[in-house]
This record gives structure tokens, C-alpha cells and sequence, in this order.
């Protein structure tokens, strides 16, 4: 590919609506297999076997497809038009995590990426093959990332950039066209601990270093069955997925607004009440989350988070919701709620 026609490819990314767009090559981030085996032998993917099952492709980006030679790594900015932990001093109220409170975006990004690799495609006079991943395959975006220049790993395990901050979905096109690369980001975190010193599950064992099993994002989003007791005080009213390290980043100060109006947060789910959530059966809880991430996780993993966040509300008021729900026919979501019941019955 000529400088020239790279330059377009660049221009073209920001026109679909990326804010950045980089190149690397597959085979650029060798350090990520000996990561990704120490972070498996300690435990710290908790019950998240594929990590294990799909090391050999997660560690070694040009094992998923030998035929590719580049790599174009895309950041789609998804920024929220307010402070996303101000939620928390809300506690009758559930906090979403930002990037789930538009529509899901697995399918805004992969469709965009799919439009972007077929323009690549057409201005190619040499046989060539694409393939696109979002999240979906053993991908590690985030080195991947760091390695052609988008930004570099903070000390959160989040992708940051200088540009743009670190409110940002990856997306990858893989090629067998052979393009010019971009050099790699450098850190940028320097000294500074905000994203680590605020977890409020202490899930960060060192900087760079995350311990899933604490994590509050993995912990209502992953994790199955009963959360351990000792870490449900510590979630508050978070009931999918947590930003607090995100919210924090210094680099936010350079945050570019999303584009795409599907990615703006829905209203029903910037501070939705808890007492309403804890009434939903199947069907509506499939048709309130329709479109939504939030809907792989299914009813009764999201009742099992809300009842935590009644139980850590403060609010006796809420007891009738948590009360009916201790006979629930999902054991998880009646141990959560005799649970909650417990935690306000001693502010009685």
C-alpha cells in the first residue's frame, strides 16, 4: 500500500467514524503469551475458561490466521456526556457501565469495520483477504493496540490515549495485504495510581496487573452463581460492569465525544430504580435490554446483581423488593435476596 492510498485509509476510518486508526503486524506483540500464561496459572481469570482453553490464539495474533500479514487496529470513542460516577451517590438507583448503556457495540462497530475493510478491498489491485473482530474472538486488542500506535496499556490494563483518553472500543481488521506499519505508543501513566487507588475491590495487585476475581466488571458481568460475600458490600449499587478506573484517567481531559448517536447512553439506563429492575421476569428483562450487551448475561445473573445493590442501598424501603424474590425459583437470585433482606434488616 503507497503512502498515499495509507493516508486515505486513515481519513477514511475517521470519516466512518473511528477517531484513530494504526497498523501492525500480527506477529508484533510477542510478550503477550508469557502475560496472558501468568495471568491463567494465578487464578486471575477466575471462571473465565476460555481464556485457557484459547491461549495458544490470544497469546499469538498471527496463529489465529498464518495467511495475514497486517493488522489495522480502529478506536471508536464512546465518551459519556456525564459523570459516570456520580451514579454512585445514588444508591436507590443501578449503575450501568457506560459502553452498555447504548446499543450493543459488537454489532455499531463490527458493521462499521466491515464497511472500512471493504473500501481497503477495492483500492487493492493485488488479491487480498479481510477479516474483521470486535471483541468476539481470541483477539488481544489492547496490545494489539498499544503495538500500532493507538495508545499504550495504562496501568488500569486499559487502552489510553494521549488523543482521546481511554473511553474507547477496539475493533481489528486483519489482512493478508502487507502495509506500512505505524510505530508503537509509548506509557504514559507515569506516577500516577488514580485508577488503581480507586478500585473499590482492591482488584489490582500491582499496576498493569488485573486480578478478574475482584473485579467488579467481571464479578456482575462474568462471574456465575453467588458472588462471594465478602466482596458483594464492596460492589454498592454497580449492578453491570464498573468505570470507576476508566472515570478517573487524567487523559480524559482530551476525550473526543462519540459520533454515533447508538452509542449515546439510553435514559432508561443511566440511573434506572432498583426496585423496578428487581420485578423483572424473562420476557421483560429481554425486551428492556433488546439491542443491549446487557442482555447476554440473562435474567437472572442481572436480578442476583440488582439484590446486591438493594442489600447495599441503606434503604429499608426497599426490603418488599428484596423480599419477593426470596422464594425465586433461581437459587443464586433467592440466596441474593434473603442476602439483601439480611443486610437492610439490620438497619432496623
Amino acid at each position: 500500500m503507497s503512502a498515499a492510498l495509507k493516508t486515505q485509509l486513515v481519513e477514511q476510518a475517521l470519516a466512518e467514524g473511528f477517531v484513530s486508526a494504526r497498523i501492525c503486524r500480527p506477529d508484533a506483540v510477542p510478550e503477550v503469551a508469557a502475560r496472558l500464561r501468568a495471568f491463567v496459572e494465578a487464578g486471575y481469570h477466575g471462571q473465565m475458561g476460555w481464556m485457557a482453553e484459547r491461549m495458544a490464539w490470544r497469546g499469538n495474533p498471527a496463529a489465529l490466521w498464518p495467511e495475514a500479514r497486517s493488522v489495522i487496529m480502529l478506536a471508536e470513542s464512546y465518551t459519556p456526556p456525564h459523570d459516570p460516577l456520580e451514579i454512585l451517590r445514588h444508591p436507590d438507583r443501578g449503575a450501568i457501565s457506560v459502553y452498555a448503556q447504548g446499543r450493543d457495540y459488537h454489532d455499531v462497530v463490527k458493521k462499521r469495520l466491515k464497511r472500512l475493510a471493504r473500501w481497503v478491498l477495492a483500492r487493492t489491485d493485488e488479491p487480498a483477504e479481510v477479516k474483521v473482530f470486535v471483541d468476539t474472538a481470541p483477539v488481544p486488542e489492547k496490545a494489539l493496540g498499544e503495538a500500532a500506535g493507538l495508545g499504550w496499556q495504562g496501568k488500569h490494563t486499559n487502552l489510553v490515549s494521549r488523543d482521546w483518553g481511554n473511553w474507547a472500543f477496539l475493533g481489528a481488521i486483519f489482512t493478508t495485504l502487507d502495509l506500512a506499519i505505524d510505530m508503537p505508543e509509548q506509557d504514559h501513566c507515569g506516577s500516577c495510581r488514580a485508577c488503581l487507588d480507586i478500585c473499590p475491590t482492591e482488584a489490582f495487585p500491582e499496576p498493569y496487573r488485573l486480578d478478574a476475581r475482584r473485579c467488579i466488571s467481571y464479578l456482575t458481568i462474568e462471574h456465575k452463581g453467588p458472588v462471594p460475600e465478602e466482596l458483594r458490600g464492596l460492589m454498592g449499587n454497580r449492578i453491570y460492569g464498573c468505570d470507576d478506573c476508566l472515570a478517573v484517567c487524567p487523559w480524559n481531559k482530551f476525550a473526543v465525544a462519540a459520533r454515533d448517536l447508538r452509542l449515546a447512553p439510553q435514559p432508561e439506563l443511566t440511573a434506572p430504580d432498583l426496585a423496578d429492575l428487581a420485578q423483572l421476569d424473562d420476557a421483560r428483562f429481554r425486551a428492556l435490554f433488546s439491542g443491549s450487551a446487557i442482555k447476554r448475561i440473562g435474567r437472572d445473573r442481572f436480578v442476583r446483581n440488582v439484590l446486591y445493590a438493594i442489600g447495599n442501598s441503606g434503604r429499608p424501603e426497599l426490603r418488599p423488593a428484596a423480599a419477593a424474590l426470596v422464594e425465586d425459583p433461581d437459587p443464586v437470585v433467592a440466596d441474593a435476596a434473603r442476602w439483601a433482606m439480611t443486610r437492610l434488616e439490620s438497619l432496623s
